[in-house]
């Protein structure tokens, strides 16, 4: 068991001398920063990937390998999808961390722009779409203006996002 599985895990103090705000940020483009260098090392960064989750008092984005904790700053979203798998009438985003989540195109939302983002992980974190899943959305377009997309037997209209990062929910109409 890990001092992350204990329920108080995220509501205990720091180290004696230590901060849970961090100088790591999170661009928009993906990429790790830590005292305002780039975090070059592959596997530090995939690490980094990995740990993104949000505290489940405040839902600000934090880092956590179950061992600690800390907030980090987020230019955008706190994760980003970077790739997608379209199989017949099923979907699935796969995330920058490496894992996969099925795609439901109601989760989706339009930034002003242009940029497609996704709230994974139960809804509780927003992914951006990289530029290379954005382009893999082609096969499920089935209108320009407004953005539809279609899958698994329905279409759905892609709302504006919010400044909260969830767009607000619009029309889902049958296909078929």
């Amino acid at each position: 068991m890990k001092p992350g599985d204990h329920p108080d895990f995220y509501r205990l103090a720091p180290p004696p001398g230590a901060s849970r705000e961090s100088t790591i940020r999170l661009d928009k483009e993906g990429r790790f920063w830590h005292d305002g260098e780039r975090v070059e090392h592959q596997a530090m960064e995939q690490a980094l990937r990995s740990w993104v989750a949000s505290h489940p008092d405040d839902g600000r984005p934090i880092l956590t390998n179950g061992y600690d904790w800390c907030y980090f700053q987020v230019d955008d979203a706190p994760l980003f999808v970077s790739a997608l798998h379209v199989s017949g009438d099923a979907a699935t985003l796969v995330l920058f961390d490496g894992t996969e989540e099925a795609l439901d195109p109601a989760v989706l939302s339009l930034g002003v722009d242009g940029v497609v983002y996704a709230r994974v992980r139960g809804g509780k974190l927003e992914a951006r779409f990289s530029r290379h899943a954005q382009t893999q959305l082609e096969p499920l377009l089935v209108n320009a203006e407004p953005p539809t997309l279609a899958l698994g037997g329905r279409e759905v209209v892609l709302p504006a996002r919010t400044a909260s990062g969830s767009g607000e929910r619009t029309t889902h109409r049958p296909t078929g």
